[in-house]
């Protein structure tokens, strides 16, 4: 990697630590160095040559930074990513490449029918939906439900099968639904060989987890 882009890396991970650190929905910045770090693992085993590196780790480091969750608007958190890497004067093809990522990662309640081009592309996705299941995964989805005052679990409550991003959006499931409405979902997601293997490995210990919980919930242990 060139020593102008290490030094890139460097002031956008300064920046985006700055923007996300008191961020308590789950979407913090440790859930970007998780996945930067897990990007460039998946990159690392693929073994294609034509991965570029620099290009995962950025794509990883913004990835959340336009999402609208955590912005005013859709287009205001599109607006400050393109700001970002206009300030860095990085070269028009890996910029366009960066954004074509970070603007087309989100699941987004499945509703996200945009399919990623690139191997980066593909990796980066792969690592954040691996950091959406597993022992992750899971207490990310409490402190997720708890920041937005959803109850743990209703029996009475069913899985929706067929939501706009409104509906997934609304608050009107529980942290237990979500496994069910997206993150049992995720391991058919997987683009990558290495990111498969994990996946199996995190989906087993969710439905582990499952196991447990509804025994301990009605009581049986």
């Amino acid at each position: 990697m060139k020593r102008q882009e290490q030094l890139m890396i460097q002031k956008t991970e300064r920046y985006v630590r700055k923007e996300l650190e008191n961020e308590a929905s789950g979407h913090d910045w440790w859930h970007i160095h998780r996945v930067r770090n897990l990007a460039l693992t998946i990159a690392a085993h693929e073994k294609e040559s034509t991965i570029d590196p620099f290009v995962c780790e950025m794509s990883a480091l913004l990835h959340d930074i336009p999402d609208e969750k955590l912005n005013e608007s859709l287009e205001a958190g599109e607006r400050k990513v393109r700001n970002w890497l206009e300030e860095l004067k990085l070269e028009k093809r890996k910029s366009d490449e960066i954004l074509a990522i970070v603007l087309h990662l989100s699941y987004k309640g499945g509703t996200n029918k945009v399919e990623l081009q690139t191997i980066e592309g593909k990796i980066v996705q792969d690592a954040d939906r691996l950091d959406a299941i597993g022992a992750i995964g899971i207490a990310r989805t409490m402190a997720y439900s708890g920041a937005h005052g959803r109850l743990i679990h209703d029996p009475n409550k069913k899985p929706r099968e067929e939501m706009t991003l409104e509906e997934y959006r609304s608050g009107n499931d529980t942290a237990i639904l979500h496994f069910y409405e997206k993150l049992l979902k995720l391991k058919e997601t997987i683009h990558t060989n290495y990111g498969k293997k994990i996946a199996a490995d995190r989906h087993r210990y969710m439905e582990l987890f499952l196991e447990e919980f509804y025994q301990e919930w009605d009581g049986k242990k």
